[in-house]
């Protein structure tokens, strides 16, 4: 897909079963509820999506990122993405806050390099479909927003 292999933004979409407690950098301890968790980013490093994509679907070893050390106890279930040349991730961090059922789990989560509260958000339904692809695209204009689950996003990232 030609999407992952330019820079752009994604959302990963993760899943907890259980409540679970990790310990984040400088931020501590953290408690994250069971449900779905978003984490919003951006690639505009060498590889664009595809390479960030793939960081985050390989095994952590040393933790880089804030949502490295969430990995460890989350399930990636796929990501919403959107190529394009300047990063989107505080206007979709934005826009999944103000989508009904969404809520910031800790100040500061996955948001450490910005003055966003968070790029890490918390809803009990599975973000995908319709709704929260018009979110998104309502964010960033005319580029399209792409969801892919995890079986299919392997592919794309190591075929």
């Amino acid at each position: 897909m030609d999407t992952l292999k330019t820079p752009g933004t994604y959302a990963l979409v993760l899943a907890c079963s259980n409540p679970i407690r990790i310990r984040v950098g400088a931020l501590g301890e953290v408690g994250l509820d069971a449900g779905y968790l978003v984490y919003v980013g951006s690639a505009f490093g060498p590889g664009g999506l595809a390479g960030r994509l793939r960081h985050h679907l390989r095994p952590v070893r040393r933790p880089r990122w804030h949502v490295d050390y969430l990995r460890e106890q989350a399930s990636l279930v796929g990501v919403w993405c959107a190529s394009g040349p300047r990063s989107l991730e505080h206007e979709w961090a934005t826009a999944f806050a103000n989508i009904r059922g969404f809520t910031a789990p800790h100040r500061g989560l996955g948001a450490s390099d910005c003055a966003c509260d968070t790029h890490l958000l918390h809803s009990r339904r599975r973000p995908t479909g319709r709704w929260i692809r018009e979110s998104l695209a309502g964010a960033q204009g005319a580029t399209p927003v792409d969801f892919f689950r995890i079986n299919r996003l392997q592919v794309l990232v190591d075929g």
